[in-house]
């Protein structure tokens, strides 16, 4: 679909989040075999049709170049065989977990005979914009449409022919199950005024979710008319504790820092306890050495670790994902969790303790969507936790908090059901 104007742009925005709505509706009632059985047909689909969908990567691949992706960038838009293979498996896994409409979350009978039933509903519409990879088109629909929901796919225009082929074999098998077509849409303009567009139609989409930059993010939370599920920023802390394993530190620190730069579990700063800070920073200066990350500390880092630069106030609240971190010195437990509430994105903080009372004052002060004990940031992930794909992991407190998985995209109401009765 071409579009020509601000017109035609408003016009297609509007009557996409119509049809959108308009399925939800019918979505709302299919049952959880007819979405599972969708699931793992579209799983098989998928599979049998890898030619066509490497002939449209193909053409995003060619087109790389022009929008100054680098070859990273460009790697993780390409769609291999075992990539295929990857998204089908996904959807065969979201297949696997329970529907949760129409579930009942709590039931009660009231002295006067009423019975009061509190069952998961879906949210109704989803506005998804996200970034270029291909694999996030398939999971994002999968778990919008398994939690009830129609979704409207905004991706970007790096994966735009990608998408559209995995999304069109989608809904071709979406007909065959009574999943209408319309509850998985791809917006067919690059334009990026679209987003603009969408955001203001808060009386048909009912949630907007953002996956990509931070810059995206606050685009959006800006604009939206709409409730947001959204994370700024990833910057996770790792805090070792006066009485930490140091060997356990040292590996906790490491994976929570090097396993993978580039993603917001991973560790973007480092707090120590003053009476083990002498033992223990030459030990992770020599491991993050060894991996190339650079170290920016205070000045009581800086004087045990003199390879150590300087850090600023930025630095404590950088998300650099890449081969840096921030270090810290902390008299004690109390001024590591203040530094920590202070410059933390809300996203995941770690401590490494074998004292008891530590852990569980850390936990119950530290205001992030999780907290690690003895284990790796890198654990706040929904696949990790046991819920499948993800669509994001929510550093707000409403209405969704971590990795959100199929439950994050339900709402409540409550059925109540009488026999005759009226209120006195």
């Amino acid at each position: 679909m071409a579009i020509v104007d601000d017109l035609d742009l408003d016009t297609y925005c509007k009557e996409t989040a119509e049809k959108a709505q308009a399925a939800s509706r019918i979505l709302g009632t299919v049952s959880g075999q007819a979405k599972n059985d969708w699931l793992r047909a579209s799983a098989a689909a998928l599979r049998n049709s890898f030619e066509s969908i490497a002939e449209a990567n193909d053409k995003d691949i060619a087109n790389a170049p022009q929008y100054g992706l680098t070859d990273a960038q460009i790697d993780r838009l390409r769609l291999t065989k075992d990539r295929v293979e990857g998204i089908a498996a996904a959807l065969e896994e979201i297949a696997m977990f329970p529907d949760p409409i129409g579930a009942t979350i709590e039931s009660s009978v009231r002295p006067n005979g009423l019975a009061i039933q509190k069952i998961r509903v879906p949210l109704g519409v989803v506005f998804f914009i996200y970034e270029s990879r291909p694999n996030v088109t398939a999971d994002a629909a999968a778990i919008c449409v398994k939690s009830g929901n129609a979704v409207i796919l905004r991706g970007g225009k790096e994966a735009m022919h990608s998408s559209q082929a995995i999304v069109s074999i989608l809904q071709e098998q979406a007909a065959e199950f009574g999943i209408p077509a319309d509850a998985l849409q791809l917006v067919s303009t690059t334009d990026r005024a679209a987003v603009g567009h969408f955001l203001k139609l808060n009386q048909t989409i009912d949630v907007a979710i953002p996956r990509g930059g931070e810059g995206l993010i606050r685009r959006v939370s800006a604009e939206a008319t709409m409730p947001v599920i959204k994370h700024f920023a990833g910057n996770c802390h790792v805090y070792i504790d006066e009485a930490a394993d140091l060997d356990m530190a040292i590996q906790i620190t490491v994976n929570s820092k090097c396993h993978r730069y580039g993603v917001c579990n991973a560790a973007e700063s480092l707090v120590v306890h003053k009476d083990v800070a002498g033992k223990f920073l030459p030990l992770i200066a020599e491991a993050f050495s060894k991996e190339g990350v650079e170290m920016r500390g205070d000045d009581a880092t800086c004087s045990i670790v003199p390879t150590a630069k300087q850090a600023t106030e930025e630095d404590f609240g950088a998300e650099y994902l890449g081969p840096v971190i921030s270090v810290k010195v902390v008299d004690n437990i109390d001024e590591a969790i203040a530094h920590i509430n202070k410059y933390s994105s809300k996203h995941t903080e770690s401590i490494v303790t074998e004292n008891l009372a530590a852990s569980r004052k850390f936990s119950a002060q530290i205001d992030s969507s999780a907290v690690m004990i003895n284990a790796s940031t890198r654990f706040n992930d929904g696949g990790e936790f046991g819920l499948g794909a993800e669509i994001g992991i929510s550093t707000d407190k409403f209405h969704a908090r971590g990795p959100c998985g199929i439950e994050a995209l339900t709402s409540y109401k409550y059925i109540v059901m009488g026999e005759g009765h009226v209120r006195k």
